[in-house]
């Protein structure tokens, strides 16, 4: 029998608007881990924002961590587990909220994955490419407290985390 979990990072958030870039840059972190230590039940992804479409993936999965951007008045970052919620748009930019993927995962394909969501605190959101220092200092932090969440699903062992610096 495979116990071993099928599990996705996934990334939102526009790379040329400075921190809402997050997102996409803790999936190429992750992807760098997963090579580093090869482990091979952690697939990423990363777009401009959610999308319906994006149901049909998470599916397959039994656990999904989306990862993104926030404004919100939070400390580094704040991880949250999500239940489903018809709710289809946030208060950010991106067309659908991670709760109303879940929920269609689960309407139309009767699939409910362990969904979580990591918000990174961002601070600046002009036309710009690269993220602000502050930025990057929550996204190590943020990155380091994934690995450690990942770490309890995989099967190899994984000694620590690859250095940042």
């Amino acid at each position: 029998m495979n116990t071993t979990k099928k599990i996705l990072v996934y990334g939102y958030g526009n790379p040329g608007r400075q921190d809402d870039a997050l997102g996409y840059e803790v999936v190429k972190l992750v992807e760098q881990w997963t090579k580093v230590h090869k482990i091979t039940n952690i697939e990423t992804d990363s777009n401009y924002q959610l999308n319906v479409e994006d149901a049909e993936k998470i599916a397959g999965k039994d656990i999904v961590v989306f990862v993104d951007a926030t404004q919100e008045d939070i400390h580094e970052f704040k991880f949250t587990h999500l239940e489903p919620s018809e709710k289809k748009v946030e208060f950010t930019m991106h067309a659908v909220s991670p709760e109303y993927v879940l929920h269609l995962s689960n309407d139309l394909f009767k699939k409910s994955p362990r969904t979580c969501q990591l918000a990174i605190k961002g601070y600046e959101w002009d036309f710009k490419e690269g993220l602000t220092d502050n930025a990057k200092l929550n996204m190590i932090q943020a990155f380091q407290f994934l690995t450690r969440q990942l770490e309890t699903y995989i099967e190899t062992e994984v000694h620590r985390p690859i250095s940042m610096l």
